[in-house]
């Protein structure tokens, strides 16, 4: 018996010693499972898990090497794992690349692709390196504080944050992470409950003082532990409240402060480029192989039918009167894309194709309708829409495989089938102010001869094949004063002629003013094999039917059949010619933040002072307000670039002007939308002067819907009056789009950055330092 006692209590001391090590493995590896609810399949939680027990792994391998040299040990391993982890992932996302070109991508891309990736996230390199490194730098940071001082409550910081990070990367894009939690806290009381090895070594650590200074050690620790316990008390009593009130609270999403991909505003109105194909028929766009695993030519004719794979490029669902627009959200995504409802009453056959891009530019990414999966390129996915984009953009000899669930709706049920309606198809529904006194009489007359949605449908898809004529040099627009020249104007002068994006704008607009939700898509008609030519491409209506979902139609009038005179059946009042049609400018995009390094102290040494752990835990504090700070700061100076580097001219030119008032706002003086720019720029040549004269106070506040101050001077310096300057070129930007000129946009960035540089340096010295990482900015709506 005596022989075994040893062993015993050996063995005892390793399973102590192995408590906490587990319990740090288990906290940080938490928040990949709380992670991996938003990402597909189980292998992010696992390479987290991984990452975790690694990094505790090497701090407790290392614990007898001198503190100053565990931190190189672990980032060396942490390398290892990293690059291992990063090679599985695109191995199993099937990308292509050799590791370090995969890895340098997901380095500049991890942040922004993590936040504007597609729920859920597929565990790609750029997806999956952000917490993997986090992880292990977490573990390693808690391991050496909690393991080698023996600090057990101050080493859970670190895995703490984590799991507070990964909560609100989540936000409401999962269920609540209860089990988690309560595994948490769980976890975290079974290695506080676990003796440190101070406290496992047994015996009175006062027992060696003297009675008087053991009796004030003890007084002292009692009325420590008295404080401690009425701290958290009281805590409880002051933050219990508000926590539980915030049990049914919604968290919020990080993801909305951050762009998604934008396209460019060739991408955002690919109608305009039907004429310019039209001239280049033979220009050779794309390369297609088609495959039907579930058809063949005996269940299903059009296999082998010429012509009959529709091939989409884009979904164009809003219309101002001037031009039809995209306006889509594109999220990044994986090869598995989410899976759409199909309508009710519509069959749904596979479609697969591989596909190569010849002299096709943009970032559109062409599919057949609607994309399930893709390989072989990296994409951004609109579910709205179920369009996709390349954010890098198309270069000649991309090859991907893309596989489709083709809908065919029931055409029996056609003639019986409602539209719907209501807020959910507003977008659709919607008819810009404008519309000329002809089309809508048009309309009218086509909607009381035809009752039922599908009958109006066919009878403006018959009356356009009838009544107008395709050519191919037909000028582009389809601005209500172009589509009244198309539909009324006389044959003799270009009138009743164009391509097929007057003929689907047309139907779109006279379905609009017939009650059909209609839309229009831009894409090529072909055979499913072979190359894909300019003169392929044309753009086509759609109509939204209850249960069948989108229904395509085609007003293009058949081959050789001679149309009729418009007069015969519709006269109209005298149009006059229309003007050229100019794009308006699209949305400012916003830049993502760039990725912040995660900073890391080295550990402290065995037995140092309570002051130095003081201080080392204050260190830690204020490393991870430095790495708040330090985020601010490249989310703000990502924006300030986004608004006056990208976009053209007439972007660049809204962002310059968006930061000067932005700059009014975090000056204490901020600005009302209801101000004319000329009343804005007023407002700043006051604001500007009261600063230098040190009239804006610390806790100056102003009435937004406020107009410009009266009085004061307006001669601050060169760049207040620089703002009236910008002030016409925005006027120039919103009354005549796309006029502004590179030169302009670059005379407007120089207006705003002088001005803000002058109000930032009247402001005082500490209101400087905040100015750059005030989180206002990033706040307001872009």
């Amino acid at each position: 018996m005596g022989r075994g006692t040893p062993v015993v209590t050996g063995a005892v001391r390793v399973l102590r010693a192995a408590v906490l090590p587990l319990a740090l493995i288990g906290l940080t590896g938490l928040s990949g499972v709380v992670l991996g609810r938003v990402y597909a399949g189980g292998l992010l939680t696992w390479l987290v898990v991984g990452a975790a027990a690694g990094s505790v792994l090497v701090s407790v391998a290392a614990r007898r090497l001198p503190s100053w040299l565990v931190a190189p040990v672990s980032v060396a391993a942490m390398a290892g794992w990293t690059l291992w982890s990063l090679r599985l992932a695109a191995t199993r996302a099937e990308l292509p690349g050799g590791l370090l070109e995969v890895a340098a991508d997901a380095a500049g891309n991890g942040i922004p692709r993590l936040l504007t990736a597609m729920i859920p996230v597929e565990p790609t390199p750029d997806t999956v390196l952000v917490p993997v490194v986090a992880a292990w730098l977490a573990g390693l940071a808690g391991a050496e504080v909690a393991l080698r001082t023996g600090r057990v409550l101050l080493g859970y910081l670190p895995a703490a944050g984590l799991y507070a990070a990964a909560l609100y990367v989540v936000g409401p894009n999962a269920e609540p992470a209860v089990g988690s939690t309560l595994a948490f806290v769980a976890v975290a009381a079974v290695g506080l409950a676990t003796p440190t090895r101070a406290a496992a070594g047994g015996g009175d650590p006062t027992a060696d003082l003297t009675p008087r200074v053991r009796a004030a050690v003890r007084l002292r620790l009692a009325a420590s532990a008295a404080l401690g316990v009425a701290v958290v008390v009281g805590l409880v009593a002051l933050l219990g409240p508000f926590v539980a009130g915030q049990v049914d609270g919604r968290p919020v999403d990080p993801r909305r402060y951050v762009e998604p991909p934008q396209v460019q505003t060739l991408d955002e109105n690919p109608l305009i480029r039907i004429s310019g194909w039209a001239l280049h028929p033979e220009q050779k766009l794309l390369d297609v192989s088609t495959e039907r695993p579930d058809a063949s030519p005996e269940t299903d004719p059009a296999v082998d039918t010429k012509h009959s794979v529709r091939i989409r490029l884009a979904v164009l669902s809003d219309y101002d009167g001037v031009t039809w627009r995209v306006g889509a959200t594109y999220r990044n995504a994986g090869r598995i894309l989410p899976a759409a409802t199909a309508a009710r009453d519509s069959t749904v056959r596979t479609v697969r194709q591989q596909i190569s891009v010849a002299e096709l530019s943009g970032r559109l990414l062409p599919a057949v309708a609607t994309p399930r999966e893709v390989s072989g390129a990296r994409v951004a996915y609109d579910p709205a829409s179920g369009t996709l984009i390349r954010p890098e953009g198309l270069t000649p000899g991309l090859r991907y495989t893309v596989t489709s669930a083709e809908e065919r709706p029931d055409v029996n049920l056609l003639a019986t089938a409602n539209v719907p309606a209501g807020g959910e198809v507003a977008r659709v529904l919607r008819v810009a102010d404008g519309v000329p006194d002809p089309m809508r009489r048009l309309a009218a007359q086509l909607a009381e001869e035809n009752g039922a949605p599908f009958s109006r449908a066919l009878a403006i898809e018959q009356f356009l094949a009838e009544h107008y004529r395709v050519v191919a040099d037909a000028p582009s627009g389809h601005a209500y004063p172009n589509l009244g020249f198309f539909l009324f104007g006389p044959r003799n002068g270009g009138g009743q002629e164009g391509t097929s994006e007057q003929f689907a704008a047309a139907f779109a607009v006279l379905g609009r003013l017939s009650g059909l939700p209609t839309r229009v898509v831009v894409g090529f008609r072909t055979s499913g094999q072979g190359p894909v030519l300019a003169g392929d491409a044309y753009a086509w209506p759609e109509v939204l039917f209850d249960g069948l979902g989108w229904v395509p139609f085609d007003p293009l009038p058949r081959p050789n059949d001679e149309p009729r005179p418009v007069e015969e059946d519709f006269r109209p009042t005298p149009e006059n010619p229309p003007p050229s049609e100019a794009p308006a400018p699209t949305a400012e995009p916003s830049a993502s933040p760039e990725p912040v390094a995660a900073a890391d102290g080295p550990p402290a040494a065995d037995g140092v002072s309570t002051p130095v752990l003081v201080a080392g835990g204050s260190g830690g504090l204020l490393l991870v307000v430095g790495a708040l700070l330090l985020t601010l700061l490249a989310m703000r100076r990502s924006l300030t670039r986004g608004r006056l580097v990208r976009g053209d001219p007439g972007q660049r030119i809204a962002g310059a002007w968006r930061e000067v008032t932005d700059a009014l706002r975090l000056a204490g003086r901020p600005v009302g939308d209801d101000l004319a720019a000329t009343e804005v720029a007023g407002h700043a040549r006051q604001a500007l002067t009261d600063a230098r004269a040190g009239t804006i106070g610390d806790d100056t506040t102003a009435d937004p819907d406020a107009g410009p101050p009266t009085g004061g001077t307006a001669a601050a310096d060169a760049s207040s009056p620089a703002v009236d300057e910008l002030a016409a070129l925005l006027n120039q930007v919103g009354f005549a789009p796309g006029a502004a000129t590179p030169d302009q946009a670059a005379r407007a960035v120089e207006v705003a950055t002088a001005y803000v540089t002058s109000l930032r340096s009247a402001r005082p010295w500490w209101r400087r330092l905040l100015w750059s990482v005030h989180p206002a900015p990033l706040r307001r709506p872009r």
